[in-house]
């Protein structure tokens, strides 16, 4: 006997709908030598102080050793660099750096624009609607 595929199941088409998306924004941003990840990092860190890993690793959706070696590339090419916290000697801070930043900006546009782009034939109002369907569900799924 076959075996339905199981299209229908809400992680199955998150994870699909996760990789079509960000494999174009990959393509974006290939050119800035970067990938869909670290630009994550650099827009976290873009809009705030510095972040401890694990929870930058939060923010980001990364586990902490796939987060730690992403640091570690983005110190190398000089995109982020690591501080200690002045309140808690043990602890230490990421910060992006000025060509970190600039990169963000840059990236960022590009990102609006490919989000605009695929969600163009949705309408503002049902695009409205799947951003805060999703959040629902991220929320709902994170208090389980």
């Amino acid at each position: 006997m076959a075996r339905q595929p199981s299209g229908d199941y809400l992680a199955n088409l998150l994870a699909q709908a996760n990789r079509q998306f960000t494999g174009q924004l990959e393509q974006q941003f290939r050119t800035e030598g970067i990938s869909v990840e670290q630009w994550r990092v650099l827009e976290v860190l873009a809009h705030g102080g510095g972040y401890a890993m694990s929870e930058l690793a939060q923010t980001v959706s990364m586990n902490l050793p796939t987060l730690t070696k992403t640091i570690d590339r983005m110190v190398s090419n000089a995109l982020v660099y690591r501080t200690t916290d002045q309140d808690d000697r043990r602890k230490v801070l990421v910060h992006a750096s000025d060509r970190g930043l600039a990169l963000a900006d840059r990236l960022t546009s590009k990102a609006r624009a490919h989000q605009t782009e695929v969600l163009k034939n949705y309408g503002k109002g049902k695009a409205a609607d799947l951003k805060r369907l999703l959040e629902g569900l991220i929320e709902q799924t994170r208090a389980s």
